[in-house]
């Protein structure tokens, strides 16, 4: 959507300043929706659920594609703000559900693809769709997708339902929906309008009351939304302030690498998104030998330490690129970028839901997807604080030129914010983690007692 930006603004004759409201109101959306979305899960099925999702993306995504003006458009996107902020978190308790704790750092291995390939593949096929058909196809490129995935979906997702989900928090929704949304849109826009703006104190203020009572509601109701008390669990919290930091730093950095691309060192859209394609590449490469690997081996705190360490060293090594530095140097910093995120994503997601019971996945991803989408909120808000408090242009000769200290220093913040994090990695312990290191994993019927379904297989390890 980034890459499209400029594009909409001149189709629909808007000024830069309000181009931004097809972001927030998606954002915005995924905001309101998320929070329900382990509710809805559990209660309708994490196979209805998920499709629903799915379609309502795909309709939405037509939708906009075919919006006739501005205000259409981002009326469409937060639609479509309904459908994304279904999915993520219906699917991945959908995933953990299935696999066994031994099974779930492979899970994780494959589920980490998607998660940080998307950010490097995004602006690549956005250039590419803008530049050669139109910015139309930006949301048309969905409707093949989303309809393989229904048809898939259909025929192959076993459903599950939790039996007593209990009735729906209307005034936990209410507290966290509007709460979550004006805090997302403070943190959105504030560096675009300036953290001293009237609109934006005013959001960021009301939408942190209204947080701060739906805790105090939430840990008091007998049925809450939001299952709060899952954070008394040592190595739940920890691994969610761990995900936070690193989301943060890593899709704040992606953000400020877009920008020093095309307004730093000049490069087209293009140009930029297959500059950091690299770090797509690093993640498939690193999940596999994350989960395959040093998982299995080291556990998940040295794994995570060493991701973010990695990260740290990644984002500090491109605050040394300039003007005329080879852009391959660039470019291995990105790989090594995904390669040590992916060392982040996979452990964290492996070890989170250890101590989950099956009946709490549902609102434990909830809570972890609701943090993470809020850490990528603050880390671009931090980051672009940070290179507004610079200055993205000075004057060379008596003529307008980009300041690239301004972009070195926001990766140097990324790299304390990961730094941050690989201090937050150090209060997990690996022993909380141990059934999920299982080196190999076999499925056998226990012979001395019938599986309770038929076709149901009991899991153990080789050990026993």
């Amino acid at each position: 959507m980034n890459v499209t930006l400029p594009t909409l603004g001149r189709e629909f004759g808007v000024a830069p300043s309000r181009l931004s409201a097809v972001s927030i109101g998606y954002l915005a959306s995924l905001a309101v929706v998320i929070p329900a979305s382990g509710w809805v899960g559990d209660r309708f099925g994490g196979k209805r659920t998920l499709l629903v999702a799915v379609a309502l993306f795909t309709v939405a995504s037509v939708l906009c594609g075919v919006a006739n003006s501005f205000g259409e458009l981002v009326a469409f996107r937060i639609l479509q703000g309904v459908g994304g902020g279904l999915l993520t978190p219906t699917g991945m308790a959908m995933l953990f559900r299935v696999f066994p704790p031994a099974e779930r750092v492979r899970a994780s291995g494959i589920l980490t693809i998607p998660t940080a390939f998307a950010p490097a593949l995004g602006p690549v096929l956005g250039g590419l769709l803008v530049t050669d058909l139109s910015w139309r196809w930006v949301f048309f490129v969905n409707v093949p997708i989303g309809l393989f995935a229904l048809l898939f979906g259909l025929a192959f997702l076993p459903e599950h339902a939790e039996p007593d989900v209990g009735r729906f928090d209307v005034r936990g929704f209410l507290l966290s929906g509007i709460g979550f949304a004006l805090v997302m849109i403070g943190i959105s826009e504030g560096s675009e309008r300036g953290w001293a703006s009237p609109l934006i104190l005013t959001c960021l203020a009301l939408g942190a009351v209204l947080l701060a009572v739906l805790v105090v509601d939430q840990l008091r109701s007998r049925a809450p939304l939001l299952h709060l008390r899952l954070f008394t669990d040592r190595l739940f919290r920890s691994t969610n302030m761990v995900m936070f930091l690193a989301t943060a730093a890593f899709l704040g950095s992606l953000y400020i690498i877009a920008l020093f691309y095309q307004d730093g060192l000049g490069l087209s859209a293009l140009n930029s998104g297959l500059s950091t394609f690299p770090e797509a590449v690093g993640v498939m490469v690193g999940s596999q030998v994350a989960s395959r690997v040093l998982y299995p081996a080291l556990g998940p705190r040295r794994v995570m330490i060493g991701g973010l360490l990695g990260i740290a060293a990644m984002t500090a090594s491109m605050s040394l690129v300039g003007a005329g530095t080879n852009l391959w140097w660039m470019r291995l910093a990105m790989f090594g970028l995904g390669y040590s995120m992916s060392h982040v994503f996979v452990p964290t997601q492996a070890a989170a839901f250890a101590r989950i019971s099956p009946a709490e996945t549902g609102r434990a991803s909830t809570l972890f997807n609701a943090q993470r989408q809020f850490g990528g909120a603050v880390g671009v808000a931090v980051l672009s604080t940070a290179l507004a408090a610079v200055g993205t242009t000075h004057l060379v000769g008596g003529h307008t030129a980009p300041d690239l200290a301004s972009y070195h220093v926001a990766l140097l913040v990324a790299a304390g914010v990961a730094v941050l994090g690989a201090l937050a990695a150090l209060t997990i312990h690996d022993a909380d983690a141990e059934h999920t290191r299982v080196r190999r994993v076999r499925r056998v019927r226990l012979a001395s007692r019938p599986a309770k379904e038929p076709g149901r297989l009991a899991y153990g390890s080789d050990g026993g």
